[in-house]
């Protein structure tokens, strides 16, 4: 069974064809211009497949996710110079008569990482992951199911206790300043400092900033989700960084609940190469198949 899965990011989009076993029969990716150019790009890659099944996506936001509006399927008022009000997935079903899954970019990474989970043999009900990278979002699995019905939670966009050594970086979020995602996405590095992330060791005082800030996110979604496990991808996060978060978390905790071992609780992605959304896609695209078979 072929199965086609879209990564649609603000930078790039990710298409790919697999299988239910999650398996890449082929895969492109290609630079996000226009939305009628990039989204061509994806329709033009599937159309070599016409045994396929089913198509997910996995979209930068915001989208519009609720199935009873007229903007079902739109990729709404992002900064995204050129995409605010753009029908993606309208543009899709013109051109196939298939089932399309509709989501954001971190539901397709959590759907990812649960799916992951479940066929390692780890029995997990809840799940949050957090993309940290030219934004930062996140996504929680919850019984099988995605958290948020009035739309697609904006985890980026939480507000946070500001470290005693930042007080006077005023964040890069356009609507909020110092959110979440105006704190820790990869392009604060260059705003703080003159550097890129990449270029910043990881001894530098500045990533214990960072870490601060991801430990509070963590912090707000243990106590109010309770997941067995959050994850967390992207471009700005890696094991290093991850001991400093945990390091952070456990002081801010303070032992006031249990979550297990920190490394087992606060941890990378199982997929690969950023690859978790891809596996989501397959899944969700999947799920789909099946739901339309009966």
């Amino acid at each position: 069974m072929l199965l086609g899965s879209i990564e649609a990011g603000g930078t790039k989009f990710v298409c790919a064809v697999g299988n239910e076993d999650y398996q890449v029969k082929e895969q492109i990716q290609y630079p996000t211009t226009t939305p009628e150019e990039t989204i061509q790009r994806s329709i033009d890659f599937f159309k070599k497949y016409p045994d396929l099944r089913a198509i997910s996506v996995a979209s930068f936001g915001p989208i519009e996710i609720r199935k009873n509006t007229e903007k079902y399927g739109y990729i709404t008022d992002t900064p995204k110079v050129g995409w605010s009000q753009t029908n993606f997935l309208g543009m899709l079903q013109k051109a196939f008569d298939l089932p399309i899954y509709w989501t954001t970019d971190v539901n397709g990474s959590a759907y990812g990482e649960y799916t992951l989970a479940l066929a390692s043999g780890n029995q997990i009900d809840a799940l949050t992951y957090y993309t940290i990278g030219t934004g930062v979002g996140a996504g929680t699995i919850l019984n099988g199911q995605f958290i948020g019905t009035l739309g697609h939670p904006e985890v980026g966009h939480v507000r946070l206790k500001r470290h005693p050594d930042d007080l006077d970086f005023k964040g890069i979020c356009p609507y909020h300043g110092d959110c979440l995602e105006g704190l820790v996405a990869g392009p604060t590095f260059e705003a703080r400092t003159g550097k890129k992330g990449q270029d910043i060791p990881l001894s530098d005082h500045v990533w214990d900033i960072m870490a601060y800030y991801v430990a509070q996110a963590a912090l707000q979604t243990t106590l109010h989700i309770r997941p067995q496990k959050i994850v967390f991808g992207g471009g700005v996060v890696s094991e290093t960084f991850l001991k400093k978060v945990r390091h952070e978390f456990a002081t801010l905790m303070n032992d006031y609940q249990d979550v297990g071992d920190l490394e087992d609780y606060i941890t990378m992605p199982i997929a690969e190469n950023n690859g978790s959304a891809t596996i989501g896609n397959f899944a969700l695209a999947y799920r789909e198949v099946k739901s339309a078979d009966n």
